[in-house]
């Protein structure tokens, strides 16, 4: 069956597919903290793929293969018990098909005999406000949870290109992980006294990665990563496009996940609006989560002014869907292709010297974003702009990272936008 957040929970154990290692961890933290018996599975591989491919069709997106993988691995493993047993797949509004696969997950196990698996299934269309029935207490440890996971992928992105010792920031990223997925998950802490050890652990952080020995050098070529959420996160499925890219010589700016929150925050009051609420109890529970994520989130990135000198997200989502909007309006489309559209102009104002747009193969947003690149780039000083799209195969993409680098080289020298940098660089 499908639930809200909550109904039934506390019996049974919540498995979370691994989206981001971050994001995940923290989630699994958050629900943790409040009694949930939530885990985290482990990194997704061919089996995970074989699992997958076996109960679709062929003509699905790549992140269904993978997350109904996960899910059916577990199933198959020893001492399984669909009466415990939940499963976290949120889900989204418009046109893209990640609105089926909660109902389609449920399909699957149905038809295995497993109908007692308790599909967990907050959807975007409400801005994920189903996860409030497990109460407050956790929803904003879960915002806090992806803010701070948000920090330590930057910081992991930020330093890894530059360190002297190879291995020493994936080291620094894992133990902070740790770190940050024990503040969140301590019960019975009130939401003041867990944010201020959330500040205390971050700023353990931030002086763990500055003490990494590193050799900061201006001039590295910067590549904005945008694209289909779950694939431009998902190192497995991305085939690590991400070290790829660093192995060539790149260094990447990463789209966060609280980009997505704050879309979806404002979508729903979008709707809202074209709806003849705009005064309403909805609209001001909006407004009311709203200013309080707004200020939870200063005071974790606030930490990190210096750090992220050059690498600043928007304060508001707003800006990005202005950027976008004579490109692709959000009157008209929905989804990641609506961010993407803005945050060419964002990347491109920030001095980042080419953009990346990680798709699953057939993904809706990708050719719809892909269609809108020519243009952009012209309109954007000719900033080189490649789609990747991925469909679980595998393949050697140094040839064409290489070739992208040489655009986004040629494009650096004449870029009208130049970089910021953190003190710490040359």
């Amino acid at each position: 069956m499908v639930a809200h957040v909550g109904a039934g929970l506390m019996a049974r154990r919540l498995y979370i597919h691994r989206m981001t290692d971050g994001g995940a961890e923290c989630l699994a933290a958050a629900l943790r903290s409040v009694g949930v018996d939530a885990v985290v599975l482990p990194p997704p591989d061919a089996r995970t793929l074989e699992l997958g491919a076996r109960h679709l069709a062929g003509e699905e997106c790549l992140p269904a293969k993978v997350t109904l993988g996960e899910y059916l691995k577990v199933a198959e493993a020893p001492g399984f018990d669909p009466g415990t047993t939940a499963f976290m797949m949120p889900t989204t509004e418009g046109p893209c098909r990640f609105g089926q696969y909660a109902p389609y997950i449920r399909k699957v196990f149905r038809d295995l005999g497993y109908p007692e698996v308790l599909i967990i299934s907050p959807t975007s269309g409400d801005g994920y406000q189903q996860v409030g029935t497990l109460g407050p207490e956790f929803t904003r440890t879960a915002w806090r949870g992806f803010v701070a996971a948000d920090i330590l992928r930057k910081l992991l992105f930020r330093t890894r290109p530059y360190e002297r010792h190879s291995g020493d920031t994936d080291a620094a990223c894992a133990i902070s992980l740790r770190e940050i997925r024990a503040t969140l998950e301590t019960p019975g802490t009130r939401p003041r006294d867990r944010l201020e050890a959330l500040v205390a652990t971050l700023t353990r952080v931030r002086e763990r990665f500055r003490a990494i020995p590193a050799r900061y050098e201006q001039g590295r070529l910067l590549i904005g990563i945008q694209g289909e959420i779950f694939c431009r996160l998902n190192e497995f499925s991305n085939d690590d496009l991400i070290r790829r890219l660093e192995a060539c010589g790149g260094e990447a700016w990463l789209s966060d996940i609280s980009e997505w929150v704050w879309y979806c925050n404002n979508d729903q009051e979008y709707c809202l609006r074209r709806e003849g609420k705009r005064f309403s109890l909805a609209m001001l529970g909006a407004k009311l989560r709203d200013h309080i994520q707004h200020a939870d989130e200063m005071a974790l990135r606030d930490l990190f002014v210096e750090d992220f000198r050059g690498y600043e997200e928007p304060e508001e989502i707003e800006e990005i869907l202005r950027a976008g909007d004579r490109y692709l309006p959000q009157a008209g489309a929905a989804g990641e292709m609506v961010i993407s559209a803005g945050k060419v102009d964002y990347f491109f104002r920030k001095g980042a010297d080419g953009l990346i747009d990680i798709s699953p193969f057939s993904c809706m947003n990708g050719i719809v974003s892909e269609a809108l690149y020519p243009r952009q780039s012209q309109e954007h000083a000719g900033i080189p702009i490649r789609n990747f799209y991925f469909d679980g195969k595998g393949g050697d993409l140094t040839h064409d990272l290489e070739i992208f680098l040489e655009l986004a080289r040629a494009y650096q020298r004449r870029k009208p936008h130049p970089r910021r940098y953190p003190a710490c660089f040359a």
